[in-house]
């Protein structure tokens, strides 16, 4: 019984985790901060990709939905290898964006 407690505690914390990112916020901060390099839809700039000398992937690919959401939030908050981190990204926006993201998956 009490195993079957502790899941259910687990399951419903995940949700409410999964419930506090707010996608539609999380695409206007995506437009405002992401959008020029990344594109709409998670398609790369192939214009910036090529002036940085660097290989961007679709945001959508398995391989960028591979990475966890604390990942997505490093990278945003952080950078990675050339890309900058984004300063204008609070760290709640940065959750947004990352729920943003996981709706690009193909």
């Amino acid at each position: 019984m009490k195993r079957v407690s502790a899941a259910l505690v687990g399951l419903a914390f995940s949700a409410t985790v999964a419930l506090a990112a707010d996608t539609t916020a999380g695409k206007a901060v995506y437009d405002k901060a992401c959008r020029s390099c990344h594109g709409a839809d998670g398609t790369p700039n192939a214009k910036i990709a090529s002036a940085m000398k660097v290989e961007m992937r679709h945001l959508g690919s398995k391989e960028v939905q591979a990475l966890s959401d604390a990942e997505h939030k490093k990278i945003i908050t952080d950078g990675k290898g050339k890309m900058r981190p984004i300063k204008t990204v609070s760290a709640a926006d940065a959750d947004n964006v990352v729920a943003f993201i996981r709706t690009l998956k193909q």
